[in-house]
């Protein structure tokens, strides 16, 4: 038998990720309303820096760390990747080239039959 631990979420974590959507919001409506009122420079660094607070909330939260661990994860498994060496890399782009224009070239061709088949059986073009 296997057992689960499961962390209990704390009583702040809905009213917490609220409050960082509400910021993000309130940064977009601000952004909008201020439009003739303060420059453009002002107006992008006041959405920054409620995209800046609103992700800080949201990292407060359970959900917030569990996001945090993940990417923190995904960066270990990116550096465990095998990536392809430089002649690998462009042999499979040829591949890929040489396969998306014949592709290409057999749809041209069946375009063409059909377009021919089409005007001969309706008359069209004579």
């Amino acid at each position: 038998m296997q057992t689960q631990s499961q962390e209990v979420a704390s009583k702040f974590d809905t009213p917490l990720l609220a409050a960082a959507v509400l910021l993000l919001l309130g940064g977009v409506f601000a952004y909008y309303y201020l439009d003739g009122t303060l420059v453009f420079g002002l107006r992008l660094a006041l959405i920054a820096g409620a995209v800046v607070l609103a992700l800080g909330v949201g990292f407060l939260t359970d959900l917030g760390k569990r996001t945090w661990a993940m990417i923190v994860g995904s960066r270990v498994e990116v550096r465990k990747v095998v990536w392809p060496n430089r002649q690998q890399s462009i042999q499979l782009t040829l591949m890929v080239s040489v396969v998306v224009i014949l592709t290409a070239l057999f749809m041209w061709a069946a375009d063409s039959f059909l377009l021919f088949a089409v005007k001969h059986i309706t008359g069209g073009g004579a």
